[in-house]
């Protein structure tokens, strides 16, 4: 249910292979076809890519299946790939240039398709089809500028919350009488830690707090950005990782492992939490059309708890781009097909987690008033996009292996960001 975002690469030639025999193949939903009449052009086919499984790829599914009900000139035909293959896919598709028309991208990933000139430009195609950039909010639009230029639409920002289970902080204890959770005074990681033992102490056979160590991190950079830290240093050039920020936020997470109060070896922690073994969990905006389309779960929601310094915590964006290779007319039917996910479908995007970057409806009352949003409006106000680099998508996997390595390995957190640090700086340098 949850995305997985997907920094593991795969071998160039089996994705090659995969490309040709698969990738035109195995598509899933909105790929019903108009009745088509004689004296009518068949509809332009439009093949999409996106990672987003779980809940929030049925709203997707939905998304899809309304705008080919809402014409006849053009079919979106939507293919969902793993997200751990997705963008190894993706990026050899758009070298070797054959593969989807329209695809999602994370914000920080763009940077280097620019630069290869593998995506579009879209400010001319927006012109005729009539879509505005200045519907989009701009600190997300800013994210898709490079020299002046649009590059992609963006759809949203998302980000983590922390989702409590009801039924486990009543037993412990820590739910007040309206069904928030009694967190206030957890201003401190002793303070946290002092919570999730209550839950240990009074909940026996449940995990207090399910931490997501397969995509570790995110919710490093959670805690480590609350902290004050920084990926990079000012000017981009070097990795600033090994400090007393990182040692410390490590040193949390051990704790718990160590403690008890967490696994280190839960390799499906979402499902744990999902399932009602757990009783905190840090999870995807995306997550929310799950839990509330299914009340029996019982699960709540508020902003991650500021208790190392700060509200400042990791985020991204979903947007849509055009590979360069794809040729007219299918360039004004794609731009289409994104207008109207930008312009219609973000609010069904809203209600799968996502705060939408499209302004109308990020500031309409039909979203405001969707259950929790007072909260993330709250988180969005503080969420630290990552750093503008061609390099990112190589930075985050390289820190990814090494945090993994540094909890899984038991290692010491001053020689694992150490050693973290210096592989950072070997790819900022080459």
């Amino acid at each position: 249910m949850r995305i997985k975002l997907g920094h593991w690469a795969l071998p160039a030639l089996p994705l090659c292979m995969l490309l040709l025999s698969g990738c035109q193949d195995s598509i899933a939903g909105g790929g019903n076809s108009p009745e088509q009449s004689p004296d009518r052009p068949a509809p332009v086919s439009i093949s999409f890519w996106n990672p987003l499984g779980g809940g929030e790829g049925e709203f997707v599914e939905q998304i899809v299946d309304n705008f080919n009900a809402s014409q006849s000139d053009i079919v979106v035909k939507q293919q969902r790939l793993e997200s751990n293959e997705y963008y190894a896919r993706l990026g050899t598709a758009l070298s070797f240039g054959s593969g989807p028309d329209v695809a999602v991208a994370h914000a920080e990933r763009l940077s280097p398709y620019v630069k290869a000139g593998q995506v579009l430009a879209l400010d001319d195609l927006a012109n005729r089809v009539s879509f505005s950039f200045d519907s989009i909010n701009e600190t997300n639009r800013q994210d898709v500028r490079f020299d002046g230029a649009d590059y992609a639409v963006p759809l949203d920002t998302h980000f983590h919350m922390l989702y409590y289970n009801k039924d486990i902080l009543s037993k412990a204890g820590l739910l007040n009488a309206d069904g928030m959770p009694k967190l206030a005074e957890a201003t401190t990681p002793d303070d946290f830690v002092q919570l999730l033992q209550l839950i240990r102490d009074r909940v026996p056979g449940t995990q207090p707090f399910a931490v997501n160590t397969p995509y570790f991190q995110e919710t490093f950079l959670d805690l480590y950005y609350e902290a004050g830290g920084e990926l990079l240093s000012p000017d981009g050039k070097t990795a600033a990782i090994n400090n007393d920020k990182a040692v410390q936020v490590l040193k949390f997470f051990n704790r718990l492992f160590d403690e008890g109060l967490s696994d280190r070896n839960d390799k499906t922690p979402w499902d744990t939490f999902d399932s009602g073994r757990a009783g905190l969990w840090i999870g995807g905006t995306w997550e929310i059309g799950h839990y509330m389309n299914n009340p029996s779960l019982n699960v709540g929601l508020v902003p991650l708890p500021g208790f190392f310094g700060s509200s400042a915590h990791w985020g991204s964006s979903h947007t849509l781009i055009l590979p360069s290779y794809l040729a007219e007319p299918k360039r004004e039917a794609a731009m289409t097909f994104i207008k109207y996910f930008s312009e219609v479908g973000s609010a069904l995007w809203g209600q799968a987690g996502h705060v939408p970057a499209n302004r109308e409806i990020f500031e309409s009352s039909a979203y405001r008033e969707l259950p929790y949003r007072d909260y993330m409006l709250e988180s969005l106000e503080t969420v630290k996009h990552a750093p503008k680099t061609d390099k990112y998508a190589a930075l985050i996997t390289s820190l990814s292996e090494s945090l993994q390595s540094i909890i899984k390995n038991r290692i010491d957190p001053e020689a694992g960001l150490k050693e973290a640090e210096n592989k950072l700086n070997q790819i900022l340098a080459n």
